[in-house]
């Protein structure tokens, strides 16, 4: 696709060179800086000075000031010319001979230095040298298939090295110690120093003018087969791909980013940076295309013409008003070597939001979203495309010049709502990636307020994921908005979030009350329930307490019994709670079955209270119906369970309460904590006829009292069994039982005592049997006790005698480890390290240790 990166103006007009001498026809050009040569086909040179002139309105045009000429005295035509700037010296090919000449008066340098037998030659521009006073200088020789080499200087040549091809050069360029040649039949690279040589491809010098130029360090540009200019690197490969111009090139010059080439009636113009050609501008009776430190000169016989470039940036413009973002972004990554890095930087990130809302108007969004990350977008730019959404405090103005041609989002989809859906959404993925990166920083609240609409219009589900996070929303007018868009639940969050509970809470209750509509939670009961659940605000706390019990009991109650621990004990006092929960009963008990059972807190009116409660909801379900057995079941398994491992509540009261009605089992219970054992094992086995729960009784009664407290349980138990007066075969096979189960909770003798006469062996063969074998084994126990004391006895016996066998000495002259004073009476302690002193010494630990202490040491010195 084209773009139009040069313009060609006029620099040399054909009367200013050859006047009406219509036989007068350039040959070559030479450019250096302003200096301007042209070598004719009449042995001259002419020199002018270019003037380059820039309009207001930015027209380049240029003014050539003809300086003098020289006639060089040959009948040949001056077929090279080659500008040494550093010697001011001008190299002039003519009749196969390079003659040295003074840049500013053409005159032959006087030593008359030259070099004969020239077809062609190039300067080394990578020079290998390292002298800045002279250039090297390479030449086609006359000689067949030689190339030679020259060191010339300002007033003398010398020649370096000659080379012999495999083939008959026809054109050269030179890089270091590279030459890449066009042969007879391909090109190739040669390192004259090495003579190690590279085929590249070939070509017939026949049919087509080879091209060889050099573009860069190590890189030459050539004429290939098929039209391909093709590029080649030193070691013989291709770092880029070929442009694609005409068959029957001419000449080639390079202005980065493009590629010019010249054929017999068109200059075209090709990108580097995609190879797709860019320009075509008709010429023709071209045959000179050359290159000038980043000046692109073209030639027919009669003229001289600039291809003056256009700035980078108005090109890349150009690309962008005509959507070609792909292009533009080539061309501003290629510009990066010809600007100066900060400049770049600024002009390329503008370039890359540029691009970015070009693709977002064509809904192409990740690329979109690609650039505008890219190019590090200040983000506000794309909000303020969408009407409303930036906050009305937001201080935020547009770039300028502007990035794009839109006015808002109406503009840019044409009102078309599919359109507008789907960039609100992209909208919203882009904001919420971007809103915890270092691009929000400075705005965040326009950034969080902007998608807090957003979320709100679409009925996004992340609206309340935005509201219960770190946000920045701006509450006046996130506050509107919602209530625009009757998001009453979300306005509730975002007042939490600014502090505002009591709003948020007046808010919710009117939604559960139903007088505003919000569908958004159908919980929202719970959910107000558990919010006053951690609010640290204790007046909220009762204000909205009391309507959460009206709605329900046992839901509300949570307010108090899930509150953190640490809120439990410092701020609220359960006296207060229970206080206030009297008036609803179930709440109440839950409450306090709260403290007891979770908290275990040992306070004998909570559990005394919590009884009481069980009892009068267990008589008041008695006395209704008989529908609601299992609430009954349920509230007598709570209160057994209290009674029975509560050593808190008061037993008397409780006892009272319960005389005279059917709860033998709680009776029992309460019997059992006041010790009256056979009170309770009588309610047991009489009353409630219930034998396992009687053995129960022994079992939990007894827990952690020891095996004889046990014991005494259950002979309790047998007894009751037993003595009832009358010969109840129940109560009789329940004694059978407790016997044979529990063989090893009794004292045998005892038992026998107690069972009447008229038993067989056989009904009690079990309990016999295990009580055999409990004797048994506690006698072999006690034989092993005692055998082992026997053991140990003995033992220390052997150490006494031990001891009474070495004799100890004692004299006057023996004194005390201790106290250094002698021993007045035959008594002493003496210990393991041989060390005596007085038992009133020994008795004291703290000088005990330091004399074993002493002692060690003075038996270590010895």
């Amino acid at each position: 696709m084209s773009v139009k990166a040069f313009k060609l103006v006029s620099a040399v007009e054909r009367e200013m060179l050859m006047g009406d001498k219509a036989h007068i026809n350039i040959e070559c050009i030479e450019c250096c800086g302003k200096n301007l040569y042209i070598g004719t086909n009449d042995c001259f040179i002419y020199h002018f000075l270019l003037d380059e002139k820039i309009s207001t309105a930015g027209k380049v045009t240029f003014a050539a000031t003809k300086q003098l000429h020289k006639y060089l005295g040959f009948k040949k035509s001056v077929t090279e010319l080659k500008a040494a700037s550093a010697l001011t010296r001008l190299l002039v090919l003519c009749d196969n001979t390079i003659t040295l000449v003074n840049m500013m008066n053409l005159e032959p340098v006087p030593t008359g230095a030259r070099i004969k037998g020239a077809v062609t030659f190039t300067l080394n521009e990578n020079p290998v040298s390292g002298d800045p006073f002279c250039v090297e200088v390479c030449i086609i020789s006359v000689k067949r298939r030689t190339i030679q080499m020259f060191m010339v200087f300002e007033d003398r040549v010398q020649i370096v090295k000659e080379v012999f091809t495999p083939e008959q050069p026809y054109a050269v360029a030179v890089d270091g110690y590279y030459l890449c040649l066009a042969l007879t039949t391909q090109y190739i690279i040669l390192n004259y120093n090495t003579g190690i040589s590279q085929d590249l491809f070939p070509y017939c010098s026949d049919e087509k003018r080879p091209i060889v130029k050099r573009i860069g360090r190590q890189e030459f540009l050539l004429a290939g087969p098929g039209g391909l200019g093709m590029f080649a690197t030193v070691d013989g490969i291709s770092q880029r791909a070929p442009v694609h111009w005409s068959e029957n090139v001419i000449g080639a010059a390079l202005c980065f980013p493009y590629v010019v080439a010249l054929d017999d009636e068109f200059i075209t113009v090709h990108s580097m940076l995609d190879q797709q050609q860019k320009q075509t501008l008709p010429f023709k009776e071209g045959h000179i295309l050359q290159d000038f430190e980043g000046k692109v000169i073209v030639a027919t016989n009669k003229g001289v013409y600039i291809l003056v470039p256009l700035p980078l940036e108005k090109q890349i413009q150009d690309l962008l008003a005509s959507h070609r973002v792909e292009e533009a972004l080539v061309l501003a990554k290629g510009a990066r070597r010809n600007i100066p890095k900060e400049k770049f930087q600024v002009m390329y990130k503008r370039i890359l939001q540029q691009a970015g809302f070009i693709q977002f108007a064509q809904l192409q969004f990740l690329e979109a979203k690609e650039l505008f990350r890219s190019g590090q977008l200040d983000v506000r730019e794309l909000i303020s495309l969408y009407p409303f959404l930036l906050p009305t405090s937001s201080s935020f103005i547009r770039s300028h010049p502007p990035l794009h041609e839109y006015a808002d989002l109406n503009q840019l989809t044409q009102g078309d709502q599919e359109k507008m859906t789907k960039c609100k959404r992209f909208l919203m993925s882009y904001l919420n990636e971007v809103r915890s990166t270092d691009v929000a920083n400075g705005y965040k609240e326009d950034i969080d307020t902007a998608l807090l609409k957003l979320y709100a219009e679409a009925n996004h589900e992340s609206l309340l994921d935005l509201l219960v996070s770190e946000n920045f929303c701006l509450l006046t007018d996130s506050a509107a908005w919602l209530e625009k868009h009757k998001k009453y639940f979300a306005l509730g969050l975002l007042y939490h979030y600014n502090g505002q509970d009591a709003a948020a809470l007046q808010l919710w209750v009117k939604i559960v009350n139903g007088d505003i509509q919000d569908s958004t939670r159908s919980d929202l009961y719970e959910y107000i329930v558990d919010f006053l659940t951690f609010c640290s605000d204790q007046d909220l706390v009762w204000k909205y307490s009391e309507w959460a019990l009206q709605k329900n009991e046992e839901v509300g109650v949570q307010i108090f019994t899930k509150r953190p621990l640490e809120e439990q004990e410092k701020n609220i006092n359960p006296d207060d709670i229970i206080s206030r929960l009297n008036k609803y009963p179930k709440s109440l008990v839950k409450y306090l079955e709260h403290l007891v059972l979770e908290r275990r807190i040992e306070k004998e009116k909570y559990h005394t209270h919590l009884a009481v409660l069980y009892l009068e909801a267990i008589f008041q379900l008695k006395s209704v119906a008989t529908d609601n057995c299992t609430e009954t079941t349920e509230l007598l398994f709570k209160l057994r369970s209290l009674l029975q491992k509560s050593d808190l509540y008061r037993i008397h009261f409780i006892l009272d309460k319960i005389r005279g009605t059917d709860l033998h089992m709680e009776s029992a219970i309460l019997y059992g904590k006041l010790e009256e054992h056979e009170k309770a094992l009588h309610i047991l086995v009489h009353e409630l006829k219930d034998f396992h729960a009687a053995e129960e009784y022994c079992i939990w009664n007894s827990e952690n009292r020891g095996l004889q407290y046990r014991q005494r349980l259950f002979h309790m138990l047998l007894s009751v069994y037993l003595n009832t007066g009358t010969s109840d075969c129940a109560l009789v096979m329940a004694a059978v039982d407790l016997l044979n189960n529990h063989a090893a909770e009794f004292d045998a003798a005892l038992v026998l005592q107690l069972v009447p006469d008229n038993w067989s062996v056989q009904l009690l063969c079990p309990f016999l049997a295990g009580a055999v074998r409990q004797s048994i084994h506690t006698t072999r126990m006690t034989q092993i006790a005692l055998g082992l004391a026997q053991a140990e006895n003995l033992i220390y016996k052997h150490e006494k005698v031990k001891q009474k066998g070495t004799p100890i000495l004692l004299s006057d002259k023996k004194v005390c480890q201790v106290c250094q004073n002698p021993f007045c009476k035959p008594v002493f302690v003496k210990y393991p390290n041989g060390g005596m002193v007085h038992t009133h010494c020994a008795a004291n630990r703290h000088l005990n240790s330091n004399m074993i202490h002493r002692s060690s040491s003075s038996s270590n010195q010895t």
